[in-house]
Protein backbone atom coordinates (compact mmCIF):
# COMPACT_ATOMS: atom_id res chain seq x y z
CA UNK A 1 0.00 0.00 0.00
CA UNK A 2 1.10 3.58 -0.64
CA UNK A 3 2.73 5.45 2.25
CA UNK A 4 0.68 8.55 1.40
CA UNK A 5 -2.06 9.12 3.98
CA UNK A 6 -5.68 9.16 2.90
CA UNK A 7 -7.32 12.58 2.76
CA UNK A 8 -10.90 11.34 2.63
CA UNK A 9 -13.41 12.10 5.35
CA UNK A 10 -16.14 9.66 6.34
CA UNK A 11 -19.46 11.23 7.29
CA UNK A 12 -20.11 9.08 10.34
CA UNK A 13 -23.62 8.90 11.75
CA UNK A 14 -23.72 9.80 15.43
CA UNK A 15 -26.78 9.74 17.63
CA UNK A 16 -27.51 13.37 18.57
CA UNK A 17 -26.82 14.23 22.22
CA UNK A 18 -27.62 17.55 23.86
CA UNK A 19 -24.57 19.80 24.06
CA UNK A 20 -24.71 20.25 27.84
CA UNK A 21 -25.02 16.51 28.44
CA UNK A 22 -22.16 15.85 26.05
CA UNK A 23 -20.00 18.41 27.81
CA UNK A 24 -20.66 16.69 31.15
CA UNK A 25 -19.87 13.26 29.72
CA UNK A 26 -16.56 14.52 28.30
CA UNK A 27 -15.34 15.66 31.72
CA UNK A 28 -12.19 13.82 32.82
CA UNK A 29 -11.52 13.11 36.47
CA UNK A 30 -8.23 12.37 38.23
CA UNK A 31 -10.18 10.74 41.05
CA UNK A 32 -12.16 8.41 38.78
CA UNK A 33 -9.01 7.68 36.78
CA UNK A 34 -7.05 6.79 39.91
CA UNK A 35 -9.92 4.62 41.11
CA UNK A 36 -9.97 2.67 37.84
CA UNK A 37 -6.20 2.36 37.38
CA UNK A 38 -5.40 1.95 41.07
CA UNK A 39 -8.04 -0.71 41.63
CA UNK A 40 -6.81 -2.65 38.62
CA UNK A 41 -3.21 -2.50 39.78
CA UNK A 42 -4.23 -3.46 43.32
CA UNK A 43 -6.09 -6.50 42.00
CA UNK A 44 -2.97 -7.58 40.11
CA UNK A 45 -0.77 -7.08 43.18
CA UNK A 46 -3.15 -9.13 45.36
CA UNK A 47 -3.30 -11.94 42.80
CA UNK A 48 0.50 -11.80 42.49
CA UNK A 49 0.86 -12.07 46.27
CA UNK A 50 -1.32 -15.18 46.18
CA UNK A 51 0.85 -16.69 43.43
CA UNK A 52 3.97 -15.95 45.47
CA UNK A 53 2.53 -17.67 48.52
CA UNK A 54 1.71 -20.92 46.68
CA UNK A 55 4.76 -21.09 44.40
CA UNK A 56 6.00 -24.30 46.02
CA UNK A 57 2.72 -26.15 45.35
CA UNK A 58 2.22 -26.55 41.62
CA UNK A 59 -1.37 -27.78 41.99
CA UNK A 60 -2.20 -24.38 43.49
CA UNK A 61 0.35 -22.39 41.49
CA UNK A 62 -1.13 -23.13 38.06
CA UNK A 63 -4.71 -22.01 38.85
CA UNK A 64 -3.35 -19.00 40.76
CA UNK A 65 -1.29 -18.00 37.72
CA UNK A 66 -4.36 -18.36 35.52
CA UNK A 67 -6.27 -15.95 37.76
CA UNK A 68 -3.29 -13.58 37.86
CA UNK A 69 -2.89 -13.62 34.08
CA UNK A 70 -6.62 -13.05 33.62
CA UNK A 71 -6.33 -9.79 35.55
CA UNK A 72 -2.91 -8.78 34.22
CA UNK A 73 -3.62 -8.98 30.50
CA UNK A 74 -6.39 -6.40 30.74
CA UNK A 75 -3.59 -3.86 31.24
CA UNK A 76 -3.57 -3.81 27.44
CA UNK A 77 -7.10 -2.44 27.52
CA UNK A 78 -5.90 0.12 30.03
CA UNK A 79 -3.24 1.29 27.58
CA UNK A 80 -5.93 1.67 24.94
CA UNK A 81 -7.87 4.07 27.16
CA UNK A 82 -4.74 5.93 28.25
CA UNK A 83 -3.70 6.37 24.61
CA UNK A 84 -6.98 8.23 24.12
CA UNK A 85 -5.80 10.57 26.90
CA UNK A 86 -9.25 10.51 28.50
CA UNK A 87 -8.64 8.66 31.77
CA UNK A 88 -7.12 11.49 33.83
CA UNK A 89 -7.74 15.22 33.83
CA UNK A 90 -4.03 15.76 34.58
CA UNK A 91 -1.96 14.94 31.49
CA UNK A 92 1.09 13.93 33.57
CA UNK A 93 -0.88 11.24 35.41
CA UNK A 94 -2.16 9.91 32.10
CA UNK A 95 1.38 9.78 30.67
CA UNK A 96 2.83 8.04 33.76
CA UNK A 97 0.23 5.29 33.82
CA UNK A 98 0.34 4.92 30.03
CA UNK A 99 4.07 4.23 30.02
CA UNK A 100 3.92 2.00 33.11
CA UNK A 101 1.14 -0.18 31.70
CA UNK A 102 2.71 -0.27 28.23
CA UNK A 103 5.98 -1.44 29.76
CA UNK A 104 4.23 -4.16 31.76
CA UNK A 105 2.25 -5.26 28.71
CA UNK A 106 5.09 -5.06 26.14
CA UNK A 107 3.08 -2.53 24.12
CA UNK A 108 4.44 0.36 22.10
CA UNK A 109 2.08 3.25 22.77
CA UNK A 110 3.68 5.00 19.80
CA UNK A 111 2.82 2.22 17.36
CA UNK A 112 -0.55 1.50 18.93
CA UNK A 113 -1.87 5.05 18.99
CA UNK A 114 -0.66 5.81 15.45
CA UNK A 115 -2.59 2.77 14.25
CA UNK A 116 -5.58 3.26 16.52
CA UNK A 117 -6.14 6.87 15.48
CA UNK A 118 -6.57 5.61 11.92
CA UNK A 119 -8.91 2.89 13.18
CA UNK A 120 -11.18 5.52 14.71
CA UNK A 121 -11.15 7.79 11.67
CA UNK A 122 -11.72 4.97 9.15
CA UNK A 123 -13.25 2.15 11.21
CA UNK A 124 -13.36 -0.97 9.03
CA UNK A 125 -12.75 0.99 5.83
CA UNK A 126 -9.75 -0.77 4.24
CA UNK A 127 -7.12 0.13 3.22
CA UNK A 128 -7.26 3.21 5.49
CA UNK A 129 -7.95 1.00 8.52
CA UNK A 130 -5.97 -2.22 8.65
CA UNK A 131 -5.90 -2.47 12.44
CA UNK A 132 -9.14 -4.45 12.26
CA UNK A 133 -9.93 -6.37 9.08
CA UNK A 134 -13.05 -8.44 8.48
CA UNK A 135 -13.84 -11.26 8.39
CA UNK A 136 -12.22 -11.86 11.77
CA UNK A 137 -10.08 -14.97 12.16
CA UNK A 138 -11.61 -16.67 15.16
CA UNK A 139 -12.01 -20.21 16.34
CA UNK A 140 -11.35 -22.66 19.14
CA UNK A 141 -7.66 -22.82 18.21
CA UNK A 142 -7.26 -19.05 18.59
CA UNK A 143 -9.15 -19.07 21.89
CA UNK A 144 -6.99 -21.84 23.38
CA UNK A 145 -3.78 -20.17 22.20
CA UNK A 146 -4.67 -16.76 23.58
CA UNK A 147 -6.60 -18.02 26.57
CA UNK A 148 -4.09 -20.06 28.54
CA UNK A 149 -0.44 -19.88 27.47
CA UNK A 150 0.66 -17.96 24.40
CA UNK A 151 4.40 -18.40 23.70
CA UNK A 152 3.73 -17.64 20.01
CA UNK A 153 2.70 -14.06 20.75
CA UNK A 154 5.62 -13.72 23.18
CA UNK A 155 8.06 -14.72 20.43
CA UNK A 156 6.38 -12.44 17.87
CA UNK A 157 6.46 -9.54 20.33
CA UNK A 158 10.14 -10.06 21.11
CA UNK A 159 10.95 -10.29 17.40
CA UNK A 160 9.03 -7.10 16.56
CA UNK A 161 10.59 -5.03 19.36
CA UNK A 162 14.05 -6.37 18.56
CA UNK A 163 13.62 -5.32 14.93
CA UNK A 164 12.36 -1.90 15.99
CA UNK A 165 15.31 -1.51 18.34
CA UNK A 166 17.56 -2.08 15.32
CA UNK A 167 15.66 0.46 13.22
CA UNK A 168 13.76 -2.13 11.16
CA UNK A 169 10.03 -1.85 10.42
CA UNK A 170 8.36 -4.73 8.61
CA UNK A 171 4.88 -5.00 7.14
CA UNK A 172 2.73 -2.83 4.90
CA UNK A 173 0.60 -1.33 7.66
CA UNK A 174 3.49 -0.37 10.02
CA UNK A 175 5.43 1.16 7.10
CA UNK A 176 2.32 3.06 6.04
CA UNK A 177 1.99 4.43 9.58
CA UNK A 178 5.72 5.16 9.89
CA UNK A 179 7.00 6.18 6.45
CA UNK A 180 10.73 6.53 6.04
CA UNK A 181 10.56 10.31 5.71
CA UNK A 182 9.08 10.70 9.22
CA UNK A 183 12.41 10.14 10.95
CA UNK A 184 11.57 11.70 14.31
CA UNK A 185 8.46 9.58 14.67
CA UNK A 186 10.44 6.48 13.79
CA UNK A 187 13.15 7.36 16.32
CA UNK A 188 10.55 7.55 19.10
CA UNK A 189 9.30 4.10 18.10
CA UNK A 190 12.84 2.66 18.04
CA UNK A 191 13.87 4.14 21.41
CA UNK A 192 10.76 2.85 23.14
CA UNK A 193 11.54 -0.66 21.82
CA UNK A 194 15.08 -0.37 23.21
CA UNK A 195 13.71 0.74 26.58
CA UNK A 196 11.30 -2.23 26.69
CA UNK A 197 14.02 -4.74 25.85
CA UNK A 198 16.54 -3.24 28.29
CA UNK A 199 14.00 -2.97 31.09
CA UNK A 200 12.75 -6.53 30.81
CA UNK A 201 16.30 -7.84 30.35
CA UNK A 202 17.16 -6.13 33.65
CA UNK A 203 14.20 -7.82 35.36
CA UNK A 204 15.21 -11.23 34.03
CA UNK A 205 18.90 -10.69 34.91
CA UNK A 206 18.05 -9.53 38.43
CA UNK A 207 15.73 -12.53 38.91
CA UNK A 208 18.33 -15.03 37.71
CA UNK A 209 21.05 -13.54 39.92
CA UNK A 210 18.91 -13.70 43.06
CA UNK A 211 17.08 -16.93 42.21
CA UNK A 212 13.67 -15.25 41.95
CA UNK A 213 12.41 -17.42 39.09
CA UNK A 214 8.79 -16.37 39.61
CA UNK A 215 9.39 -12.64 39.22
CA UNK A 216 9.75 -12.56 35.39
CA UNK A 217 6.75 -14.88 35.09
CA UNK A 218 4.71 -12.29 36.95
CA UNK A 219 6.08 -9.32 35.00
CA UNK A 220 7.92 -9.98 31.75
CA UNK A 221 5.66 -12.91 30.82
CA UNK A 222 2.49 -11.61 32.48
CA UNK A 223 0.75 -10.55 29.28
CA UNK A 224 1.19 -13.94 27.59
CA UNK A 225 -1.04 -16.25 29.61
CA UNK A 226 -4.52 -16.16 31.08
CA UNK A 227 -6.03 -14.21 28.21
CA UNK A 228 -9.23 -16.24 27.92
CA UNK A 229 -11.58 -13.59 29.30
CA UNK A 230 -9.94 -10.75 27.40
CA UNK A 231 -10.22 -12.77 24.19
CA UNK A 232 -13.94 -13.26 24.77
CA UNK A 233 -14.41 -9.56 25.53
CA UNK A 234 -12.26 -8.09 22.75
CA UNK A 235 -13.61 -10.50 20.16
CA UNK A 236 -17.11 -9.04 20.42
CA UNK A 237 -16.12 -5.57 19.22
CA UNK A 238 -16.46 -5.98 15.44
CA UNK A 239 -16.70 -9.70 14.62
CA UNK A 240 -19.28 -10.58 11.98
CA UNK A 241 -20.39 -6.99 11.45
CA UNK A 242 -20.10 -4.78 8.38
CA UNK A 243 -17.21 -2.93 6.81
CA UNK A 244 -17.33 0.08 4.49
CA UNK A 245 -20.36 1.58 6.25
CA UNK A 246 -20.54 5.03 7.85
CA UNK A 247 -22.58 3.95 10.87
CA UNK A 248 -20.91 2.72 14.04
CA UNK A 249 -24.14 0.90 14.94
CA UNK A 250 -23.49 -1.44 12.02
CA UNK A 251 -19.74 -2.01 12.41
CA UNK A 252 -19.29 -2.10 16.21
CA UNK A 253 -21.04 -4.03 18.97
CA UNK A 254 -22.06 -3.09 22.50
CA UNK A 255 -22.45 -5.91 25.05
CA UNK A 256 -23.92 -5.63 28.53
CA UNK A 257 -21.46 -7.19 30.99
CA UNK A 258 -21.28 -7.92 34.71
CA UNK A 259 -19.89 -4.84 36.53
CA UNK A 260 -16.69 -6.65 37.56
CA UNK A 261 -15.93 -7.80 34.00
CA UNK A 262 -16.80 -4.33 32.74
CA UNK A 263 -14.28 -2.88 35.21
CA UNK A 264 -11.54 -5.29 34.08
CA UNK A 265 -12.35 -4.50 30.46
CA UNK A 266 -12.11 -0.77 31.12
CA UNK A 267 -15.76 -0.36 30.00
CA UNK A 268 -14.98 -1.16 26.37
CA UNK A 269 -18.08 -3.35 26.22
CA UNK A 270 -19.82 -0.05 25.35
CA UNK A 271 -18.12 -0.14 21.98
CA UNK A 272 -20.68 1.63 19.83
CA UNK A 273 -20.61 4.46 22.34
CA UNK A 274 -16.81 4.56 22.39
CA UNK A 275 -16.58 4.85 18.61
CA UNK A 276 -19.37 7.40 18.31
CA UNK A 277 -17.89 9.70 20.95
CA UNK A 278 -14.25 8.70 21.50
CA UNK A 279 -13.55 11.69 23.77
CA UNK A 280 -15.86 10.34 26.50
CA UNK A 281 -13.82 8.78 29.36
CA UNK A 282 -14.36 5.06 29.77
CA UNK A 283 -16.01 5.48 33.18
CA UNK A 284 -18.73 7.66 31.60
CA UNK A 285 -19.60 5.30 28.74
CA UNK A 286 -22.37 3.63 30.75
CA UNK A 287 -24.12 7.01 31.09
CA UNK A 288 -23.68 7.64 27.37
CA UNK A 289 -25.18 4.22 26.65
CA UNK A 290 -28.32 5.16 28.58
CA UNK A 291 -28.67 8.33 26.50
CA UNK A 292 -28.34 6.72 23.06
CA UNK A 293 -29.64 3.18 23.58
CA UNK A 294 -32.98 4.10 22.04
CA UNK A 295 -31.17 4.75 18.76
CA UNK A 296 -28.95 1.64 18.89
CA UNK A 297 -29.38 -2.10 18.30
CA UNK A 298 -30.52 -4.12 21.29
CA UNK A 299 -27.22 -5.21 22.92
CA UNK A 300 -26.67 -8.85 23.89
CA UNK A 301 -26.72 -9.37 27.64
CA UNK A 302 -23.56 -11.21 28.64
CA UNK A 303 -20.70 -12.85 26.78
CA UNK A 304 -22.63 -16.09 26.24
CA UNK A 305 -25.41 -14.32 24.35
CA UNK A 306 -22.89 -12.22 22.39
CA UNK A 307 -20.82 -15.21 21.31
CA UNK A 308 -23.88 -17.29 20.49
CA UNK A 309 -24.76 -14.63 17.94
CA UNK A 310 -21.18 -14.22 16.69
CA UNK A 311 -20.69 -17.98 16.19
CA UNK A 312 -23.94 -18.14 14.17
CA UNK A 313 -22.70 -15.27 11.99
CA UNK A 314 -19.27 -16.87 11.48
CA UNK A 315 -20.91 -20.16 10.46
CA UNK A 316 -22.99 -18.34 7.87
CA UNK A 317 -19.90 -16.51 6.61
CA UNK A 318 -18.04 -19.78 6.12
CA UNK A 319 -20.85 -20.92 3.81
CA UNK A 320 -21.24 -17.48 2.22
CA UNK A 321 -18.03 -15.38 2.52
CA UNK A 322 -19.86 -12.28 1.25
CA UNK A 323 -22.38 -12.34 4.11
CA UNK A 324 -22.27 -9.57 6.69
CA UNK A 325 -24.71 -9.34 9.55
CA UNK A 326 -26.98 -6.30 9.77
CA UNK A 327 -28.30 -5.65 13.27
CA UNK A 328 -31.85 -4.38 13.70
CA UNK A 329 -31.87 -0.61 14.11
CA UNK A 330 -34.63 1.46 15.67
CA UNK A 331 -34.65 3.45 12.43
CA UNK A 332 -33.03 3.30 9.01
CA UNK A 333 -29.25 3.73 9.28
CA UNK A 334 -28.00 6.94 7.75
Amino acid sequence: MSSERSARTIGWYRTPVEREKMRALNQRSDWKGLLQAGAHLSLIVLAGALVWQVQDRWYLLLPALLVYGTFYIFLLNATHELCHNTVFKTRLLNDIFLRLFCFLGWRSHIMFWTSHAEHHKYTLHPPDDLEVVLPAKMGLKHFIQAGFADPWTLCTTLKTHTEHSLGIIRGNWPNYLFPAEERQKRRRLFWWARFLLAGHAAIVGFSLYYGLWLLPILTTCGAFYGGWLRYLCNGTQHAGLQDDVADFRLCTRTVILHPFVRFLYWHMNFHIEHHMYAAVPCYNLGKLHELIKGDSPEPPCGLFAAWKGIIAILKTQRADPAYQYTPDLPRVAV
